[in-house]
C-alpha cells in the first residue's frame, strides 16, 4: 500500500488534533503505522465537532422519544409526525469558527450545510430560522462580523428559494472573540418517503452528486474542535465557499430521484466532507467501501487522495442506489446540470478502502472510526464550586427605578430588545407564498403547502441566565421555545437544539454543559417536548482578545410546534381599542440577571430566575385554549425586559397604545420571571386565573408616546449598521 509523506512525526499528530493518547488508540485500531491519509480521516472522525468526544456520554441521558417522533438522533435530521400522512423534518446546526473568521461565506455555508442536512432524508425544505450572537456593538470588528454574516445569510437563502422566517440576535462582550451562527432549517415530507444513510447491499454503487470537489474548507472539523488563537486570520482557506444555485439545483434533482425506487441510502457531505459521508453511511448500514478517487469529480488539478477525503466543498451528496439504476439517476443529474459519477461500491469488509492512480491509499477498519472513537466524562466542577467560580454578585438591595417611562423608552432601544427589522428585512421571509406569520413575533408560522394546517417555529435562549445558573438556564431555554409556539396557539412537538460552549477540557466549562443539559432534560420531560436532533459546538473561546474569552454558555433551542388551522391563530399586535389587557402567570417579582438590571443599573447580578415547569404547562394550556376558543385577540410571552416590554412591543406591532389599571413598581415592571404571558381579549371575556391589569387604546406605553418608543426600537440597527449598509 502506498505511504503518503510526510512522515507521521508527534508534530504531525499534533497539528491533526490528535493527542498522543489517541494517536496510540489509532495504532491499535489498525496494527501498524497510518499514512498521512488515514491519519487525517482518522483525526476528523474523532475531531469534536465529529465525534461528540466531550459530550455524548451527557446527551444519552436527554429524552428523546414520544408518539409524535418517527426518528430521533443519529440521522441528519430529526422527524415527527405532523398527521395526514406527513413529517416535518428539521435540525439545527453552528458554523461559528468559520463565520468568524470570513462571515460571509460562514455564513452562507452554514445554511447550506442544515438545509442538505433536511432535504437529504427526502424532505422540501420550508423554512430557515437563525440565532445570532455577537459581541460588543462597539467592538472594532463587530459591525463588519454583522453585516457579512446577516449578508450572507440573506444571499444563500434567499438565492435558494427557501423562506428565512426567524431567529433571534444577542449581544455580549463575551463573544466578542467568537460569535455564534446557528441555523435551522425545517422541512416536509410524506411519512412512507423518508430517507435514511444506512448504506447496504454488497456490490451497490456509490455515488457521487453534485458539486465538484475542491480544495476549500480542508480541516474545517478540526479547526471547529479548537480555541482560537492568534492566527484566526489564517485560517480563511478552512471556511468553504458556497453556491446557493448549485444548491438549488440540487434540491430539485435529489427530490425528483427520491421520488423513484432508486435509492438504498443517501447523505450529505458536511464536516469532513467525503470522510465523514462515507464512514456514516458504511457502518451504519455495517458494511464496508471501496472508493477509487480517480472518478471523484474534481476542479482542481493534481489533488491528493487527503486533499480529496477531507475536502469540505459545498453542495454535494453521497448515494447507494439499487444496481442498475445508474443511468436512470445519471441523467435526472445531468438534466440539472449537476455532477454525477459511480466511484465505488458496497463491500462486506467492514474496511474502508481507497484507491487512486492504480494503488490502495487507504485501508482501515471502519468500526473504530465511527463507533469506537474516544469518549470523555471530562472532569466536571460541582454547583457550589461554580457558582464561587462564577464571581456572580448577589443582587442584593434595588433601589426603585425613578422613571418607569424613561426606563422603558432605553431598553426598547438597547442591543438585545431593539427591533430587529434591519436584519430580517435582507430576508426573504414570504418566498413560497406559504409565511403566515412573518419575523418580530413569538414564533414563525409557515403553512403546510396545500394545506390548512402550519408549522410554528422559535429558537430561544438566554445565555447570562445559563451562566448564572446552567440548571436554571438549561430549563429556561426549553420552557421559552415551549411558550413561544404556545403563544401563537401551536401545540409544542419537539426540539432541535445547538450545544455552544468553550473548552470541556476545563471543568467549570463541563460544568456549564452537564448542567445546562440536566435543566433540558428536566423541561423536556416535564413538557413532553423531546429532542430529537442538534448538533455540539465546544471550544468556542478566542485567546486573541487578550488572556483569553470564553462565551457564555449558549444551548441554543429550536422547537416546533403544529397548528391544525393557520386561521385560528394568534399573534402579539393589539388589535382593538377597549380590548382588555390579562396578565397570566403572575406579578413580576425576579430583577437578578435582567436586560433592565444590565442596561439601567448596569449591573449583572443575582440568581437567573426560577422556572416552574408544571405552571409552565398550566399556563400554556391556558393561552392555546383561549386561541383555539377565538377569545384571544393578541398573545405576548413575558420574556427579555419584563411585562412593560411586552406590552410595548404588542402596542408598536399593533400601533395602538395602552392603558394600564395597576401600579408599576420596578419589579413588576421590568422582572423577567417566567412562566407568563400578556393575552388580549374583548371587553367581557373573562379568563381565569390571569389578573386584568388594564386596556387596549390611546396612543402611548406608561406615559411615553408610541412614536417616540417606535424611534427608540428601530433606530439601533440602522444607527450602528450605517457604514455597512
Amino acid at each position: 500500500m502506498s505511504s503518503t509523506a510526510p512522515q507521521i512525526t508527534p508534530e504531525v499528530v499534533a497539528e491533526h488534533g490528535l493527542s498522543p493518547e489517541e494517536y496510540d488508540r489509532v495504532l491499535n485500531a489498525i496494527g501498524r503505522e497510518p499514512n498521512l491519509t488515514e491519519l487525517g480521516i482518522f483525526s476528523v472522525m474523532w475531531s469534536e465537532h465529529c465525534s461528540y468526544k466531550s459530550s455524548k456520554i451527557h446527551l444519552m441521558k436527554l429524552p428523546t422519544k414520544g408518539p409524535q417522533v418517527i426518528c430521533g438522533p443519529g440521522e441528519n435530521a430529526g422527524v415527527v409526525d405532523i398527521g395526514d400522512g406527513q413529517a416535518a423534518i428539521f435540525k439545527m446546526e453552528s458554523h461559528n469558527h468559520p463565520s468568524y473568521i470570513e462571515p460571509y461565506q460562514g455564513a452562507a455555508t452554514g445554511v447550506g450545510g442544515i438545509l442538505r442536512d433536511v432535504f437529504t432524508m427526502g424532505a422540501r425544505p420550508v423554512a430557515n430560522m437563525n440565532a445570532l450572537r455577537f459581541g460588543r456593538p462597539d467592538h472594532p470588528k463587530m459591525k463588519h462580523l454583522i453585516a457579512g454574516v446577516v449578508h450572507g445569510i440573506g444571499g444563500y437563502g434567499n438565492c435558494v428559494g427557501v423562506p428565512t422566517v426567524g431567529g433571534e440576535v444577542n449581544f455580549h462582550p463575551a463573544y466578542d472573540g467568537n460569535i455564534l451562527v446557528n441555523a435551522m432549517t425545517v422541512g416536509v415530507a410524506d411519512t412512507d418517503k423518508i430517507f435514511y444513510s444506512a448504506a447496504s447491499g454488497v456490490g451497490n454503487p456509490i455515488v457521487y452528486v453534485g458539486s465538484k470537489t475542491g480544495r476549500d474548507g480542508i480541516h474545517g472539523a478540526t479547526m471547529a474542535s479548537a480555541d482560537f488563537g492568534d492566527d484566526a486570520d489564517a485560517k480563511r482557506p478552512t471556511v468553504q465557499v458556497g453556491d446557493p444555485f448549485t444548491e438549488k439545483l440540487l434540491i430539485e434533482a435529489c427530490l425528483e430521484l427520491m421520488a423513484s425506487d432508486a435509492i438504498v441510502a443517501i447523505q450529505d457531505m458536511g464536516a469532513a466532507g467525503l470522510t465523514s459521508s462515507s464512514v456514516e453511511m458504511a457502518s451504519k448500514g455495517g458494511v464496508g467501501l471501496h472508493l477509487k478517487m480517480d472518478d471523484v469529480p474534481q476542479r482542481e488539478t493534481g489533488m491528493t487522495t487527503y486533499e480529496m477525503m477531507l475536502s469540505e466543498s459545498q453542495e454535494r451528496m453521497l448515494m447507494v442506489l439499487k444496481p442498475g439504476r445508474e443511468a436512470f439517476a445519471e441523467a435526472i443529474f445531468k438534466k440539472w446540470e449537476l455532477d454525477f459519477a459511480v466511484i465505488g461500491h458496497v463491500t462486506d469488509t467492514g474496511r474502508m478502502v481507497l484507491e487512486h492512480k492504480g494503488e490502495i491509499v487507504c485501508d482501515i477498519p471502519l468500526a473504530p472510526l465511527a463507533d469506537d472513537a474516544p469518549l470523555y466524562d471530562r472532569p466536571s466542577m460541582p454547583k457550589d464550586e461554580y457558582k464561587l467560580w462564577s464571581k456572580v454578585e448577589p443582587l442584593g438591595d434595588i433601589t426603585e427605578s425613578a422613571d418607569i417611562g424613561a426606563d422603558l423608552l432605553t431598553l426598547m432601544g438597547s442591543p438585545d430588545i431593539a427591533s430587529r427589522r434591519w436584519i430580517w428585512e435582507q430576508y426573504d421571509h414570504m418566498v413560497g407564498a406559504d409565511t403566515v406569520q412573518r419575523p418580530g413575533g413569538d414564533a414563525a408560522v409557515v403553512r403546510v403547502h396545500g394545506a390548512q394546517k402550519g408549522i410554528a417555529i422559535s429558537t430561544d435562549c438566554t445565555p447570562r441566565y445559563c451562566y448564572a445558573d446552567p440548571y436554571e438556564g438549561g430549563k429556561q431555554a426549553i420552557a421559552e421555545c415551549y411558550r413561544n409556539l404556545s403563544a401563537v396557539g401551536s401545540t409544542p412537538l419537539a426540539v432541535t437544539n445547538c450545544l455552544n460552549f468553550a473548552n470541556p477540557q476545563r471543568p467549570e466549562i463541563m460544568a456549564q454543559l452537564t448542567g445546562c443539559l440536566e435543566g433540558m432534560g428536566d423541561a423536556c420531560r416535564a413538557l413532553d417536548f423531546p429532542i430529537v436532533s442538534g448538533n455540539v459546538s465546544l471550544y468556542n473561546e478566542s485567546k486573541a482578545t487578550g488572556g483569553g474569552s470564553a462565551i457564555l454558555p449558549t444551548p441554543a433551542i429550536g422547537g416546533i410546534g403544529l397548528l391544525k388551522d393557520v386561521d385560528v391563530m394568534a399573534t402579539v399586535a393589539f388589535k382593538n381599542e377597549g380590548d382588555a389587557i390579562w396578565l397570566i402567570g403572575g406579578e413580576g417579582t425576579h430583577l437578578g440577571q435582567t436586560i433592565w438590571l444590565r442596561e439601567i443599573a448596569g449591573r449583572e447580578a443575582g440568581e437567573a430566575p426560577k422556572v416552574d415547569l408544571s405552571a409552565e404547562r398550566a399556563n400554556a394550556d391556558i393561552v392555546r385554549a383561549l386561541i383555539a376558543d377565538g377569545k384571544a385577540t393578541a398573545v405576548h410571552d413575558i420574556a427579555d425586559g419584563g411585562l412593560i416590554v411586552t406590552i410595548a412591543e404588542m402596542a408598536l406591532a399593533g400601533k395602538i397604545g395602552a392603558t394600564l389599571d395597576v401600579t408599576l413598581t420596578t419589579a413588576s415592571a421590568f422582572g423577567e420571571d417566567q412562566g407568563r404571558y400578556v393575552v388580549t381579549t374583548a371587553a367581557g371575556v373573562d379568563v381565569p386565573g390571569a389578573v386584568k391589569i388594564g386596556t387596549v387604546g390611546g396612543d402611548s406605553v406608561a406615559g411615553v408616546a408610541l412614536d417616540t418608543l417606535r424611534t427608540a426600537h428601530e433606530g439601533f440597527f440602522p444607527a450602528l449598521m450605517d457604514s455597512e449598509l
